[in-house]
């Protein structure tokens, strides 16, 4: 992170620990995306309820190159005395995704979802769980055993036509889902 982290606190005296908190999780969040400039987060204990306590609201502001990505937590309306560690814990878990996502866009591996496509099964490992499709273009695509619909994994054979999804993997193009007709 090129500036330092910013942590305001409003309508509640300040803490140490919790101050500690946020910065631990704001470094967590520059190991996972080195291009961070800087952040600024605000907890905030707007009110408190006669019968639930104080209900926080946490705003996280991660400045990137070309934009800003704003993470607000507020309280669930019916949870009753939520305290600002958890507050704290769920937005920078929803912060985590949001950077997740950009870091995802930035390097424009965004996942594709071409439709439904029809291929035949090529290969099948069944003991280990996993195996192949060939496209009507001729291409491989790996499948795992979790991506077939209504669990029927156990159901397929070489040259059974299917549907399935493609998306890219850490290996190349795999099925998402698969359908088995």
């Amino acid at each position: 992170m090129i500036l330092p982290c910013q942590i305001t606190f409003r309508d509640f005296s300040p803490s140490a620990a919790l101050a500690e908190l946020i910065q631990k999780k704001a470094d967590k969040l520059d190991q996972l995306f080195d291009h961070i400039i800087g952040c600024r987060v605000v907890v905030e204990a707007p009110h408190r309820h006669h019968h639930n306590g104080r209900h926080y609201h946490i705003r996280i502001d991660i400045t990137v190159p070309n934009g800003e990505l704003v993470v607000g937590r507020d309280p669930p309306e019916k949870a009753a005395h939520q305290d600002a560690y958890s507050a704290i814990e769920d937005a920078f878990d929803d912060a985590e995704r949001v950077l997740h996502e950009h870091a995802r866009k930035v390097r424009r591996d965004v996942k594709r979802h071409d439709g439904v496509s029809r291929a035949r099964v090529k290969k099948l490992f069944t003991e280990q769980g996993y195996g192949f499709l060939e496209t009507r273009d001729g291409r491989e695509i790996y499948f795992h055993k979790n991506s077939v619909l209504n669990n029927r994994f156990h159901k397929l054979h070489i040259g059974d036509e299917v549907r399935y999804a493609e998306e890219d993997g850490d290996k190349g193009p795999q099925a998402s889902t698969v359908g088995v007709r």
